[in-house]
């Protein structure tokens, strides 16, 4: 009975072995499983496909096509897309994507969608999108901003700005040129030996020989020059050096010219034959004395002045003369000269103002060696001033301010074929440029072609969009 127990249990040792045998048998003979691919990577999710609303200039130009096109030297103008972006390589990086609020129309009319559509020519409507804002932007399609002809220049920092007064004048002799030729006694013209207006003299030349008349002894008027003569040669005879001077001074106080004591002195006799000398150079502007004519005592017998340097009285509106300093540099053109100018210098600004024009006088000294200018010429003055005082300025184009009075605005370029109009506050203006002191910052795109037309449309469309507001209340279609 034992023994039979002691074999069963061999029995079953034998069979685990043999099964553990074939076991590892069966992993060591069997065949190696084949090496399965790695998945596929996911493919990235595709880009919708923009689809462009029009094409722009490569240079940024206001030329636009709606199809593609190329300009005259080969180059490809860009897409512009419905965010008002030109297209991007495909490895730019990805922005964040904002909400559409709504689609405006692509022509500028007061339409918009709440979902994508088309105008009646096929054009896709312009989305707008969040944060965007549209209040008061000016809307121009790119065939109407050709049509125009609009055209956009920064805002430009300068270093100064400067403008050119203008004014009216006429020429006069200068006054500290000017000398009358009289006498200080009574007497007759017997020769004149400067016969004409306008004769060129110099200082001591002969003009007249007069004859001096006696005073009435019974009314006592007028000096007895005669008597003044006969003291001096007396006080010669007597060699009386302090009776002389007193004598000659005497003389010379009475206008008696060298000359003629030269002759007394010569002569030892007194004369009633004296000749008037010029007392400087210059031209013979007015002549009061005839032959033969008597004159009283200060009558004015020569007007002489020198026209080498003239004067131009410019009267200054009254705005402007503020702005006028003493020495700055003025152009001065005449009728009589057509396409000439004339250089001077503002000499003296006149104190009081002409109540009847509100106007300053300025005096503006000009050379005048040749002789060419004449008095009471016509002249027209313009003096380069100033406009704003230092440091840099802000300035555009005076073209770029539409100016009701009221206000002043530019037309702020805000995309391709979108505009703001922003009310500005100027300053001076000068050479053609205003100076901005709010409302824009340098480097923004104004408009200097065609900003009335676009103000204009502007305002139509706002009549426009009243109108359908107006509609939409009533309920009427």
């Amino acid at each position: 009975m034992q023994t039979i127990r002691v074999q069963t249990f061999m029995l079953a040792v034998a069979a685990v072995a043999l099964a553990g045998a074939g076991v590892g048998a069966g992993y060591w003979l069997r065949p190696a499983a084949p090496q399965m691919p790695p998945p596929p990577a996911a493919a990235p999710a595709s880009q919708p496909e923009r689809k462009p609303i029009y094409y722009q200039d490569p240079d940024g130009k206001l030329d636009y096509s709606p199809t593609p096109r190329k300009t005259a030297d080969g180059r490809d103008y860009k897409p512009v897309f419905g965010d008002g972006e030109p297209a991007v390589p495909q490895s730019a990086p990805a922005t964040v994507q904002k909400k559409i609020k709504y689609y405006r129309n692509p022509m500028g009319l007061p339409d918009t969608s709440p979902m994508p559509k088309k105008d009646s020519m096929g054009m896709d409507y312009i989305p707008v999108y969040e944060g965007e804002d549209e209040a008061g932007v000016v809307t121009v399609s790119p065939a109407r901003l050709q049509m125009l002809g609009a055209r956009t220049v920064p805002v430009e920092t300068r270093a100064g700005l400067s403008r050119s007064i203008r004014a009216t004048g006429t020429v006069q002799a200068a006054e500290n040129s000017v000398a009358i030729v009289n006498t200080k006694f009574d007497g007759f013209v017997e020769k004149l030996f400067v016969a004409t207006t306008g004769t060129v003299v110099r200082a001591g030349q002969p003009l007249a020989q007069v004859w001096v008349q006696t005073p009435d002894v019974t009314t006592r008027m007028g000096p007895d020059i005669v008597t003044r003569e006969v003291d001096y040669i007396v006080a010669l005879q007597q060699h009386d050096e302090a009776a002389q001077a007193r004598a000659l001074q005497n003389l010379r106080n009475y206008g008696i010219p060298d000359s003629a004591i030269a002759e007394i002195r010569r002569t030892g006799q007194a004369t009633r034959q004296i000749t008037i000398t010029a007392p400087r150079s210059g031209v013979i502007v007015d002549k009061p004395a005839i032959e033969g004519m008597r004159f009283n005592t200060g009558d004015p017998l020569f007007k002489i002045a020198d026209l080498s340097q003239v004067w131009v009285m410019a009267d200054i509106a009254e705005q402007d003369l503020g702005l006028v300093q003493k020495g700055q540099t003025a152009q001065v053109g005449f009728v009589a000269f057509p396409g000439e100018h004339f250089q001077g210098v503002v000499d003296f600004i006149y104190p009081a103002l002409m109540a009847n024009t509100r106007t300053g006088r300025a005096r503006i000294v000009l050379p005048n060696k040749d002789g060419r200018l004449r008095e009471a010429m016509y002249a027209t003055v313009a003096i380069d001033v100033p406009a704003a005082a230092g440091g840099s300025v802000l300035t555009v184009p005076d073209s770029a301010v539409i100016d009701s009075g009221a206000r002043q605005v530019v037309l702020v370029v805000k995309g391709p074929g979108r505009f703001e109009p922003r009310v500005v506050k100027l300053g001076t203006r000068g050479g053609g440029q205003a100076q901005i002191l709010s409302g824009l910052k340098a480097g923004e795109q104004v408009v200097v072609g065609a900003n009335f037309l676009i103000d204009a449309e502007s305002n139509l469309r706002a009549a426009l969009q009243t109108f359908t507001a107006g509609e939409s209340k009533d309920g009427n279609p």
